[in-house]
This record gives C-alpha cells, sequence and structure tokens, in this order.
C-alpha cells in the first residue's frame, strides 16, 4: 500500500499482517478522496480505527492540519508508528492507544472529517456519530466517511447528520454523511 496523493504522494504505508485490520485499498482510498475532497485548505481529522493509519495520513498529505488517530490493537499502533516517521511530520499526528468509546471521552476541539471502518460497523457507526454530536465534537461543515462492506445499510440520518454520498467500490461501500 502507498499513499494515493499530496505531499507524501507514493511513499509506501506498512499493514499488518493477517486479519486483525482490513486496510483500506489504494484504490478505494484514492475514490473516497476524490468524492470527499480531494484536497483539503487544513481542518482536523480524527481515525476512531486507525488500523495501518492509512486514510489520516492520506488526509494530512492532502491538506488537513493534524490528525487524532485511535487503534486499540498494539501490533497496529506499532504499524501506525512507523508510517506516522514515514511522512517526517510526525507532529501532525498524535495516537490515542485506546478503544474508541475511551478515547470520546478524551477528545477536546472539533473536528472536520472523521473516518469510521469498525469491526462491527452498522450499529457501531450509529452510536458513534451519536456520541460525536452529543459531545459536540464536530465542526459545523463536517464530513463523516463510514467504509463498510457493500451489504451494509447504514440509517439516512444519525442524529444531526445524513446521507451526502454513497458509492459502492468492489465489496466496499463508502458513505459520507454531512449535516
Amino acid at each position: 500500500m502507498r499513499i494515493v496523493s499530496g505531499n507524501y504522494g507514493g511513499r509506501l504505508l506498512r499493514t499488518l499482517d493477517g486479519k486483525t485490520t482490513r486496510p483500506t485499498s489504494d484504490k478505494v482510498r484514492g475514490a473516497m478522496f476524490n468524492m470527499i475532497g480531494p484536497y483539503f485548505e487544513g481542518g482536523r481529522v480524527l481515525d476512531l480505527y486507525a488500523g495501518s493509519g492509512g486514510l489520516s495520513i492520506e488526509a494530512v498529505s492532502r491538506g488537513m492540519d493534524e490528525a487524532v488517530l485511535v487503534e486499540r490493537d498494539r501490533k497496529a499502533q506499532a504499524i501506525i508508528r512507523e508510517n506516522i516517521v514515514m511522512t517526517k511530520e510526525e507532529g501532525k499526528f498524535r495516537l490515542l492507544p485506546m478503544e474508541a468509546r475511551q478515547a470520546l471521552t478524551q477528545l477536546e476541539g472539533v473536528f472536520d472529517l472523521v473516518f469510521l471502518d469498525p469491526p462491527y460497523a452498522e450499529q457501531e457507526i450509529e452510536a458513534m456519530v451519536i456520541e460525536l454530536c452529543q459531545r459536540k465534537l464536530l465542526s459545523e461543515d463536517v464530513m463523516v466517511v463510514c467504509e463498510t462492506d457493500k451489504s451494509v445499510t447504514l440509517p439516512e440520518e444519525i442524529a444531526e447528520l445524513g446521507i451526502w454520498k454513497e458509492k459502492v467500490y468492489g465489496i466496499s461501500k463508502v458513505t459520507v454523511y454531512v449535516r
């Protein structure tokens, strides 16, 4: 896997062997960013199930100012740290080595872009979006990007957000919520 575009474009990303994480393929990541951007003029990104960190690193590569990555798996955390070092801009990234729900209690400020790719998509995504709204962690212009299996049907609206775009890429579906 590699960073598709931006300041880090072409740089290789390490991923975890095995089935602990499901890294978003270069093709899906590129299509996802073309759908939501493809480039940004600053802002903060939150990835609650970071895996290898590829989505957050891609977002910063494409213009986001900083990223908070949340990952509970120790092996994945080590991969994320290596991938952050690869950017040579470690100050733009913060890794929270914990469960997503625990991280929500420690986050401050608002996020302009949120990635949700949890292991049990439907129930987890709905609960996380509700909690993000309740904790006032989302900016007015937020985009919440959810990656699921193509068979998963997410609600048209969750809390203050509604589906803006939805697209299937192979076995993956990307659903984008906005206010």
